[in-house]
């Protein structure tokens, strides 16, 4: 292995986030405003131009067996984004991402998950996206909702992905 490939993996692995047994790379430029409860990372997303909200993108993690099954979340997740007052269609796929079960959803709209399941008012905001995943790790379910204006969200779906297929059990 060259002397650039040995350096490239030392430093990935230091910039690598951890959660219930799994790692991985958040991409560069995304500032991670730390963990919350429940919420292993929050990374903003700067505004795309045109946009005049950031993105968020959280990785959570309720605990060992907590957080409800992939579907219910899948299915909660689809909810919270309408189309002309109809449920707005959505894309689900399952993959395996370094051995480990992950399914993905993406769906657009208008977006009433503002402020999670315990808020108490809903705001609605229309022209959103959501890409999001769950990951099924040895530690439990890691759930993955990246969440904003279209242009953001549509303009940062490679760097997404490349946070997704970083996913790996933690050594």
């Amino acid at each position: 292995m060259r002397l650039w490939a040995i350096s490239l993996l030392f430093v990935s692995c230091l910039l690598a986030e951890t959660v219930a047994g799994l790692k991985w790379t958040p991409p560069e430029g995304w500032k991670n405003e730390g963990t919350r409860p429940m919420q292993a990372a929050t990374y903003v997303v700067p505004a795309a131009q045109g946009n005049a909200e950031r993105s968020e993108c959280v990785v959570y993690f309720f605990g060992a067996g907590q957080g409800g099954s992939v579907e219910a979340n899948i299915e909660r997740w689809k909810g919270q984004f309408t189309s002309g007052g109809k449920p707005a269609e959505a894309k689900v796929l399952k993959r395996t991402v370094h051995g480990l079960p992950v399914t993905t959803i993406e769906t657009s709209g208008e977006y009433s998950g503002m402020g999670g399941p315990m808020a108490t008012e809903k705001t609605v905001k229309a022209g959103y996206r959501l890409l999001g995943a769950i990951v099924v790790g040895p530690g439990g379910n890691v759930f993955i909702k990246f969440t904003g204006p279209l242009k953001t969200v549509d303009g940062n779906r490679r760097e997404f992905e490349q946070m997704l297929e970083s996913f790996s059990p933690a050594p």
